[in-house]
């Protein structure tokens, strides 16, 4: 976001050493007392914005929720950015989340949770299997589910055969396609020390059933099914967790399993690595430490160029809920007569971000729309400092390079 400032104005009066009050400022042999024109009403903000004092001047933004564009506030579409994890419904300023049957909306607004039916209501007349967002209903040996559902029939024979075939490690992970009466011929296994006889004149049938199926959300990344079972598996870069379901960054970095030469630095992505190499400055500048370009301002040809331009590295998973406040610039010094400026200079032409000012000396930098990786981003962020006192103006730049990774964890 851009904020605009008018001309600033200033009270003036011979200077009294001893009537002098904290936040006065001594100019020429006068004493210059900041006007607040957002509390006299003496600037020049249309209605749609709102006015921010500074020391010698103020400016002009927007309240959350609202795009500065040609000096009017513009009310963003947070539904078209995907800032709610579910369903969103834009309102002037503002949206509200929504979930979907079987989840409940979080404290943040935004993102949605798997409420689990078989504890709150248990909808089913044998056994409940909660699943994300939904659930499944089982039903015992000998009983088959109903079209509905929820429902089990069948008499409970052939209990015994689904037994014997779990005890060989055959059952789990399956149902029965066709249940019988059984009578007539006996028949007898053995199973280690345990011995099953059951009655029989038919062939128990078992299919098996693909849990995979039920719901996408079994696996964080990817479910295998198998006979009678499943698992799921991590993409390269992540190892799976105890719980069998999610998957973790390898920190390449820390365990030096990564192919960066002695001169570049190792930086940890969700999912990988990147090899960056040593700050090169470009003429006029000078690299002054590791991460930071400085133009001499005895050299006339940074007369027009950022003073300093520093050098930082950021990652963010694909997808990541939006709004996302990402990154946070502040001046280190604050001078009397001087007031902030803070815009995207360069990097941002798919409006992915805008600046918010969130105080006379920062602003914070907000991703707006979900970005899908993997992708590399850099944007210039450009602090503007005016000093009306001294009449000064100039800027600083903070290149940052963002690392959206492949996948959303």
């Amino acid at each position: 976001m851009t904020s605009t400032a008018s001309q600033p104005r200033k009270e003036q009066q011979q200077v009294d050493p001893g009537l002098l009050d904290v936040g006065d400022t001594v100019w020429n042999n006068f004493c210059v007392t900041d006007v607040d024109e957002c509390a006299t009403d003496s600037h020049q903000c249309n209605p749609t914005q709102i006015c921010i004092n500074t020391e010698g001047g103020y400016t002009c933004s927007c309240t959350d929720g609202y795009w500065l564009l040609e000096g009017q506030c513009l009310d963003i579409d947070e539904c078209r950015y995907g800032y709610c994890q579910q369903l969103c419904a834009n309102v002037p300023g503002s949206y509200s989340c929504t979930c979907n049957p079987g989840f409940t909306l979080n404290e943040d607004g935004r993102s949605c949770q798997d409420v689990n039916e078989c504890e709150t209501e248990n909808p089913c007349v044998q056994t409940c299997v909660n699943t994300y967002g939904s659930f499944i209903c089982r039903c015992d040996p000998g009983y088959e589910l109903e079209e509905d559902g929820i429902h089990c029939s069948g008499n409970g024979l052939g209990f015994d055969a689904v037994h014997l075939l779990r005890d060989l490690g055959l059952g789990q992970g399956f149902v029965a396609d066709t249940h019988s009466t059984f009578s007539g011929l006996r028949k007898e296994w053995g199973v280690g020390d345990k011995s099953v006889t059951i009655n029989t004149n038919s062939t128990l049938s078992l299919s098996d059933m693909d849990e995979c199926s039920f719901s996408e959300f079994l696996c964080q990344h990817e479910c295998v099914n198998q006979p009678g079972s499943y698992f799921c598996s991590c993409p390269p870069g992540y190892v799976l967790l105890d719980d069998n379901r999610s998957c973790q960054d390898i920190n390449e970095c820390e365990h030096r399993n990564h192919t960066c030469t002695p001169l570049q630095t190792c930086y940890n992505l969700q999912g990988g690595f990147k090899c960056i190499d040593p700050i090169r400055c470009e003429e006029p500048y000078l690299l002054i430490g590791d991460n930071r370009c400085m133009c001499p301002a005895e050299n006339t040809g940074c007369r027009d160029q950022p003073f300093t331009i520093l050098y930082r590295d950021m990652d963010v998973v694909s997808g990541r809920s939006v709004p996302a406040d990402i990154f946070q610039m502040q001046a280190t010094t604050r001078y009397p007569g001087a007031y902030y400026i803070f815009q995207i200079k360069s990097g941002n032409e798919g409006r992915e971000f805008y600046m918010r000012q969130t105080g006379p000396i920062s602003a914070t930098l907000v991703m707006t729309r979900p970005i899908k990786g993997p992708r590399d981003i850099q944007l210039d962020l450009e602090m503007i400092t005016v000093n009306t006192v001294i009449n000064f103006r100039g800027s600083s730049v903070i290149r940052l390079r963002i690392y959206v990774s492949q996948y959303p964890f």
